[in-house]
């Protein structure tokens, strides 16, 4: 676990009122139902030193969607509310972080690919954890203490959880799209109007979670998005260049 997450996972089950026993009682469930394979040998392979794209589902999404047709050959990491839009449109991740609150007939159309999923327990997801069943391809993360076959790579939501995993396996480059953290909530987000007010504050404490990375990480960082601190802003146009 990241030295300094705990302290961070503590304040944030504080502000969103979250319940640790509830965090742990789903971790434990997910660890009984996955299965010991060598997917997290498979996830080093494909971001160990590699530049890495991490896709969130914010306004600027359907934007960078053309742009990422074009560059099929790099590796993707998709916060699992952009993974319909990117399927619709051709794209497929090598890795979907999910908590599984996604649409469920993409996860399953994708989970018969040789694409990996990063299944995140908490305490409000216990009941779709049996999805996880009929997965091939896929490694169990929780918030609380690592344990078994379940990991902490740090982060809170899909979306900024695909950064510090791209990082904790010691990405070269990370580079954000579609992750603009701003106070527009993006049309591909499942997010009722009657959440707004929490999805708003878990993206605040997703952006102040990558500030916090932007310090420790040894991968450089950029972003196609929104600026964020600690990431270094560039346009589309200059790609080409950031990727070699």
């Amino acid at each position: 676990m990241i030295s300094g997450w705990e302290k961070r996972y503590f304040s944030i089950l504080q502000e969103l009122n979250y319940s640790e026993k509830k965090d742990k009682e789903s971790a434990l469930i997910l660890d009984s139902i996955l299965k010991k394979t060598d997917t997290i040998k498979k996830v080093r392979k494909l971001i160990e030193g590699k530049t890495i794209f991490v896709i969130g589902s914010g306004p600027s999404l359907s934007i960078a969607i053309p742009k990422l047709k074009k560059l099929e050959k790099s590796i993707k990491i998709a916060a699992d509310s952009s993974l319909k839009p990117l399927v619709d449109n051709g794209i497929i991740p090598d890795i979907i972080v999910t908590d599984l609150d996604g649409n469920e007939d993409t996860i399953k159309k994708i989970s018969k690919t040789k694409s990996i999923f990063v299944i995140h327990a908490h305490g409000d997801n216990i009941e779709k954890l049996q999805m996880v069943k009929k997965m091939k391809n896929c490694i169990g993360t929780t918030q609380t203490n690592p344990f078994n076959k379940v990991q902490n790579f740090g982060g809170f939501t899909d979306g900024d959880r695909g950064v510090f995993l791209a990082s904790y396996f010691n990405a070269k480059k990370i580079i954000l799209f579609g992750m603009d953290f701003g106070n527009q909530i993006g049309k591909f987000s499942n997010t009722k109007k009657s959440d707004r007010k929490t999805k708003l504050k878990k993206l605040e404490i997703g952006r102040d979670l990558l500030i916090w990375l932007s310090t420790i990480t040894k991968s450089e960082l950029f972003t196609t998005s929104k600026p964020i601190e600690g990431f270094r802003k560039i346009p589309y146009k200059d790609l080409d260049i950031i990727i070699t």
